[in-house]
């Protein structure tokens, strides 16, 4: 059984916090929350660091967060990509893409 997604703001730092599973049972759930933050926030800063597990599906709903943060013209940044997504990720040639903020 699939672990729900939880998307939390902390309004204090506007951080957005994701956490649970981020798969193919899961992401389609959470497609208007994502359209609604991009609408409220001047940049997205995406935590992933409370992600239990991931599959492909977490992995393009990363890149369908990029698309409306680029349509609506704001800076997004990922903190914490999940070692497991980030495997995806170069499998696909898609990490050289994802916006983490230099350390």
């Amino acid at each position: 059984m699939s672990q729900a997604i939880a998307i939390n703001l902390d309004k204090s730092s506007e951080l957005v916090l994701v956490s649970g599973e981020l798969t193919f049972s899961t992401v389609k759930s959470v497609l208007n929350e994502i359209h609604s933050l991009v609408g409220s926030l001047s940049t997205l800063q995406i935590d992933l660091s409370d992600v239990t597990r991931s599959d492909s599906a977490g992995l393009a709903l990363l890149v369908h967060w990029m698309r409306a943060a680029k349509q609506a013209k704001k800076p997004l940044f990922f903190h914490h990509i999940p070692a497991q997504m980030l495997a995806i990720a170069s499998a696909s040639g898609l990490d050289e893409f994802l916006p983490v903020p230099n350390n």
